[in-house]
């Protein structure tokens, strides 16, 4: 699925992917300031997150309830420096939990990522809009 939207359309941006039936380890590549953590918070709420979300920048991790018995886990590891360290926070138990990882800079865990995802890579075109591109990976 490749589509374009501009930042005010985000949340449709966020419902269309959710329509899409995605994996719940989604993968979001794109450089820094694309837009990626804004894009997860409006999936989130979208899925039913309550509150506030933040970026999980320097905790690596934040978790939000989606309902009594579906949680959502927002990973950024951009920080991380070297994948023994996603070992160590217990990231392979996230990824098999069976709840929604929506995690940024990926690149940083090539190891740890489940064989079934979703991968979404987001770009700027040149008028400010976003493209992305979005692929469920079945292994």
């Amino acid at each position: 699925m490749v589509f374009e939207f501009d930042l005010d359309g985000i949340h449709l941006a966020a419902r269309r992917i959710l329509d899409s039936e995605p994996k719940k380890v989604l993968l979001f590549y794109g450089e820094m300031g694309v837009g990626k953590t804004t894009l997860v918070k409006e999936i989130a709420r979208a899925l039913g997150v309550e509150g506030a979300t933040s970026s999980p920048t320097f905790s690596l991790v934040n978790e939000y309830h989606i309902n009594p018995h579906e949680r959502l886990y927002h990973f950024d590891m951009y920080r991380l420096k070297n994948e023994s360290e996603a070992y160590d926070m217990g990231m392979d138990e996230y990824l098999y939990s069976g709840d929604w990882c929506l995690i940024e800079w990926p690149e940083q865990i090539p190891n740890l990522i489940p064989e079934s995802h979703s991968v979404i890579r987001l770009s700027v075109l040149e008028d400010g809009r976003r493209r992305l591109e979005m692929e469920n990976v079945v292994g």
